[in-house]
């Protein structure tokens, strides 16, 4: 029989004696469940956050570019390359791929044997062309991107708040156009209405006409400012460029962890010599910056949340210690030692932060819940590119962190334990 584990089991749970020590036990009890509520609802928003910007970013800009070489500084220039390659359309079959990483460990640099967390999931064409658009009473700036049937549809049509996708024909070019909710309301225009974009080639200025068949809206301020999806034959045509060519080609991965890894890839193992793959680290680095800085705010609220844990927990501790003084003097003159008097409080601590960490649990997880049903909390989509706080529970990431508050918080409880050994047997049956 585990006597320590006993009477920490029996004090615990005891409700005849109500004393000071019941109100801290309390109120340790709700600074464990409300420090992990706020970490399981703080590690969701934020996974949730990064997963969906993105899926916004990477969806419509691609994770890997390839284009031609002279065309690597600025992908609006015009540098046309043949989509007859052999790399295409089979990319997207390529899977998991064998690489070889630096380990750094005892001042030495050593090479092991790795694997990507997944494939390439799509490729597809594009061209860009900048120009303006002109309506009777406005005038604006925008890029047109071509696109075909490659085009990944089902991830676009999710933004697609009013008319249709572009419909493709092998022997025809469509003169339909895509264009953002922001653009359609800075030009007064709607749905079925024509308007003129205007471009310049070999100094000349050239009009093409478009009708509106479909308004998107993504909530990114870059994309819906400035681009537009049209045929690209209808920019072959505008190009003066040949049937076959196209601006370059969009990899899209299954794991953005992969992206340093299939973009050497790709370069040096399916591209011919004048064609280049830059990623979008290399091309965007200012995203990348930004996300990282919301794992920095991650680790500040987690940090916090936990340092508020260990100090009510301690302090909770010392009381019960203090309030428990004829008890461990009693124990102490019945032979019990120091450690196994230290280990009672340590059990009973050990019950708190376990009541603590079950209701932080259920509260956690169902404001995440709720938030994810009813979208309760709202955002300023032009500040944080997203209309709703977004949530990802993770069951790991949740286990994880009940099991890092629990291990944490318990060495940290073994220091003030120490008090046990400071009281004597005589003083403590005497105190009252």
């Amino acid at each position: 029989m585990n006597l320590e584990y006993f009477i920490a089991k029996r004090v615990a749970t005891s409700t005849s004696e109500q004393s000071f020590s019941k109100l801290i036990i309390r109120i340790a009890v709700v600074a464990i469940a409300l420090s992990l509520t706020v970490m399981i609802v703080s590690t969701a928003v934020i996974s949730g956050f990064k997963h969906q910007i993105q899926e916004k970013i990477f969806g419509f800009w691609g994770h890997i570019h390839i284009t031609d070489g002279a065309g690597v500084r600025s992908l609006v220039e015009a540098y046309p390359v043949s989509k007859n390659q052999e790399f295409y359309p089979s990319l997207d079959t390529i899977g998991k791929v064998k690489y070889f990483r630096e380990l750094e460990a005892f001042g030495q640099v050593r090479e092991m044997a790795s694997e990507t967390n997944g494939g390439v999931r799509h490729v597809q064409v594009f061209a860009l062309k900048p120009g303006i658009i002109q309506t009777k009473k406005e005038i604006e700036g925008i890029i047109l991107k071509g696109v075909d049937e490659s085009f990944e549809w089902d991830f676009f049509n999710k933004y697609l708040i009013e008319g249709s996708p572009i419909e493709f024909s092998d022997s025809t070019m469509s003169s339909d156009i895509i264009i953002s909710k922001q653009t359609v309301d800075r030009l007064n225009l709607k749905l079925g209405d024509s308007f003129r974009f205007y471009f310049i080639d070999a100094g000349e200025v050239i009009g093409r006409r478009f009708k509106v068949k479909g308004i998107f809206k993504t909530g990114l301020e870059e994309y819906d400012r400035k681009f537009a999806i049209v045929d690209i034959k209808k920019l072959r045509q505008m190009l003066q460029w040949e049937d076959d060519e196209v601006g370059g080609f969009e990899v899209f991965i299954d794991d953005i962890r992969d992206l340093e890894v299939f973009s050497n890839y790709i370069y040096i193992n399916e591209l011919p010599g004048h064609l280049y793959a830059e990623n979008i680290r290399e091309s965007r680095p200012a995203i990348f910056d930004w996300l990282e800085l919301q794992d920095i705010n991650e680790k500040v609220i987690l940090l916090l949340m936990l340092v508020v844990g260990i100090i009510n927990m301690v302090t909770a501790l010392m009381i019960l210690i203090l309030e428990r003084t004829n008890m461990i003097g009693t124990l102490k003159a019945l032979g019990l030692t120091n450690w196994r008097i230290r280990k009672i409080f340590l059990y009973q601590a050990s019950y708190i932060i376990g009541l603590g960490l079950l209701w932080g649990n259920i509260i956690g997880i169902i404001i995440c819940f709720l938030q994810d049903k009813f979208q309760i909390i709202t955002l300023s989509e032009e500040n944080y590119y997203l209309s709703v706080a977004p949530v990802e529970l993770n069951f790991w990431t949740i286990l994880i962190l009940n099991i890092g508050i629990l291990v944490v918080t318990i060495v940290f409880l073994i220091i003030p334990s120490w008090l046990v050994t400071r009281i004597t047997p005589v003083k403590a049956i005497r105190f009252k």
